[in-house]
């Protein structure tokens, strides 16, 4: 019998997790401290264009590119004269599981399936234990989500408890955990217990599968305006949604397109805090995953997250609940696109950022997610309440998490807020650098610019307060 104490799981987790995933991550480590990212991403075997056509075979993607009209038109009309770009939306809630997850779960699951696996596991509260189930059932694979769902009381949201009912609908069986640390542990025992792949939203293959994404938008962009977009904004939680976007749009060849990440602020709740669970509107693309995962993307359920959104992210914008509550219902009023709160969020960013460009400029927003009962806006703000959150109109600029939701009383009060980029560069840069001889090597120094988004100019500017220099 094995020792499946908390201490023994763990010591034997890179095991555990490199027979769950059929790669060995040592490969990639470099005896410098750095590591082959690129090289992680090459042990994907596929090319983009064939996981366009795996995806296409699994009726994953080939979603519409919309031209939101009349949100573009309300932007305009609350904006500066001359200003209010033009808002466009990828519609991933067509996706079979009603998100781009689909895209992250289709190539998954299939690359289970080709290595010989019987079934697949997947830890998440959220769309990719929807999108995993969903696959699984096409693929004819077992399926096993384990979800993060309850507070001490077993008391869960109603955005999670959607979830868990449509994981279930779609044929997996669904593990339901209180908050903490058990989420990591308990899908280990699993898949070290049954001997399934760990359909991690971090491999390398998760990844690739989005990078589809940012790949159509860029076809079909040319189709409908004729150019590349000058924004592409992602709802930033884990950092998959817009690593795998950016990696697809660069594919595409679109090298100028500025992409910047969204988030809901979340300041000062604690994601794994009982008492701070159920005091929050948003389960994912909130502040709360997306600072933590931005600067330190290795916290993920493999050796090395194929995940790393401070690599591509141009800006980080951060909306209130608020804000995105009433970017829901105006979707819906204005467009008659009923879709749920991640997608709005980005949505929500890019409302706001419009407002400050030219009406010539092209803002993408790169996602929408399906909605239903537990992640309508109502039912939300409902728990809310319930859990002693105040709710009511005014300034969303007065919010605060945990306290109050103020949905904004009138359109131009939904703002442009952002977060300071090169503090979160610097936050990484201290982790990165801690193993680091006081003298970087060129190949070192090539490794943490690539790593960050910087150039060498902000490198040497930085290297002296973390006591390093250039040879």
């Amino acid at each position: 019998m094995k020792d499946l104490s908390y201490k023994a799981v763990m010591a034997r987790q890179n095991d555990i997790i490199r027979h769950a995933v059929g790669l060995d991550y040592d490969q990639f480590e470099r005896p410098d401290h750095t590591f082959d990212y690129e090289g992680l991403m090459a042990s994907v075997p596929y090319t983009i264009e064939e996981i366009v056509q795996i995806l296409n075979g699994l009726h994953v993607g080939n979603t519409p590119l919309v031209y939101l009209d009349n949100m573009t038109a309300l932007a305009r009309k609350v904006a500066p004269a001359g200003k209010g770009a033009q808002i466009y939306v990828k519609d991933e809630a067509a996706n079979p599981s009603g998100s781009f997850k689909a895209r992250r779960a289709a190539l998954s699951v299939y690359e289970a399936k080709r290595l010989g696996y019987k079934g697949v596991i997947a830890a998440t509260s959220g769309n990719y234990g929807a999108a995993v189930a969903a696959m699984a059932a096409k693929l004819g694979l077992k399926c096993i989500v384990v979800q993060e769902c309850f507070d001490s009381r077993r008391v869960g949201q109603p955005e999670i408890l959607e979830k868990q009912r449509k994981c279930e609908a779609l044929g997996a069986e669904v593990i339901q955990l209180t908050v903490g640390p058990e989420l990591f542990y308990e899908t280990l025992k699993l898949l070290e217990e049954t001997g399934y792949y760990n359909a991690s939203l971090y491999t390398a293959t998760a990844i690739a599968g989005v990078e589809s994404l940012g790949y159509e938008i860029i076809q079909q962009g040319m189709k409908a305006f004729g150019r590349h977009p000058d924004y592409v904004i992602a709802t930033n939680a884990g950092g998959g949604n817009l690593t795998g976007t950016a990696r697809g749009l660069r594919l595409a060849g679109a090298e100028d397109t500025k992409i910047y990440a969204a988030s809901v602020d979340l300041s000062g709740l604690h994601m794994a805090s009982d008492h701070d669970f159920n005091r929050k509107s948003f389960t994912t693309g909130h502040t709360g995953f997306g600072i933590p995962f931005t600067v330190q993307p290795d916290r993920s359920d493999v050796p090395r997250n194929a995940a790393r959104p401070l690599r591509y992210m141009d800006n980080y914008m951060t909306l209130k609940q608020g804000e995105v509550f009433f970017i829901t219902e105006a979707l819906a009023a204005l467009e008659g696109m009923e879709r749920g709160p991640a997608g709005n969020t980005s949505l929500a960013a890019a409302f706001a950022l419009a407002q400050t460009l030219d009406q010539d400029q092209i803002i993408v927003v790169q996602e929408t997610e399906y909605t239903g009962a537990g992640k309508h806006p109502m039912p939300q703000l409902s728990f809310a309440r319930e859990n002693g959150i105040e709710i009511r109109l005014g300034d969303p600029e007065e919010e605060i998490p945990g306290k109050t939701i103020i949905l904004p009383d009138h359109p131009s009060k939904i703002r442009a807020r952002f977060w300071d980029i090169d503090a979160l560069r610097k936050s990484a840069l201290k982790r990165l650098l801690a193993p680091m001889p006081e003298v970087l090597t060129k190949a070192q120094a090539q490794y943490l610019q690539e790593e960050v988004h910087c150039d060498e100019t902000f490198l040497c500017q930085v290297l002296p307060e973390f006591g390093k220099q250039f040879a």
